[in-house]
């Protein structure tokens, strides 16, 4: 039996959402003159909210415009490599960090699944020792540089538990034959936690709060 832990990470490793603070971390050292355009993200916020597209468009949006039409491999892999750096710093749960160096000690394969953007969510998942990333891809320009473009899925919501089950087929993995333990905070990622053996609710908002007392899950609360 293959037993994996398999974590989302915003809010749930980190104190906070990573796609807003990575954007105004590349406002510091690259076109500062982008902080003017921060009230039009939050009118696509607005615009979203409003149900006008869809949370993956929404990324694509916000991408565009603090980020511009391309960023070079070389200032994508500073700024993450950096923002990675900061987030490690003060911006993780404390307690997260102990839950996945016990998944560890249990010989668990680590695995982070994330909607967030996989170029800097990699960069986070290799700093705290995660065998394998699920996260959301970026189309590229031929010479390498970022688009502002998804590339396939959203890794959120039902899409998170297709590209889990895609990674599974990847890598050579029957359900069957793996145990799961998965920790997210929050209820869009209920298919996950419904096909999961052990379902952890961490630092959950109501909704999941709620869901998990209905379902029996285990509830966590990592103030630390």
């Amino acid at each position: 039996m293959h037993r994996l832990a398999i974590y989302d990470m915003d809010r749930t490793i980190t104190r906070a959402g990573t796609w807003t603070p990575f954007l105004l971390h590349t406002l510091e050292g690259r076109q500062r003159w982008r902080v003017a355009l921060l009230p039009l993200a939050v009118l696509l916020a607005a615009g979203y909210a409003g149900k006008l597209y869809s949370r993956g468009r929404l990324k694509e949006l916000t991408h565009r415009l603090m980020l511009g039409r391309t960023v070079p491999a070389e200032t994508l892999k500073t700024l993450s490599h950096r923002f990675a750096e900061r987030t490690l710093e003060k911006g993780v749960f404390a307690d997260a960090l102990k839950q996945i160096e016990a998944d560890r000690a249990e010989g668990r394969t680590l695995v982070l699944a994330t909607a967030s953007y996989r170029f800097y969510a990699a960069e986070i998942a290799a700093r705290l020792g995660f065998d394998h990333v699920i996260a959301t891809d970026s189309k590229l320009s031929e010479a390498g540089a970022l688009l502002p473009r998804i590339d396939g899925e959203n890794c959120y919501g039902p899409g998170k538990l297709r590209m889990i089950e895609s990674w599974y087929a990847a890598q050579g993995l029957r359900r069957e034959d793996t145990q799961v333990r998965f920790y997210s905070d929050h209820v869009s990622d209920a298919p996950v936690f419904e096909w999961a053996d052990e379902p952890v609710a961490v630092n959950a908002h109501t909704p999941l709060r709620l869901l998990a007392k209905a379902r029996g899950w285990r509830i966590l609360d990592w103030a630390a």
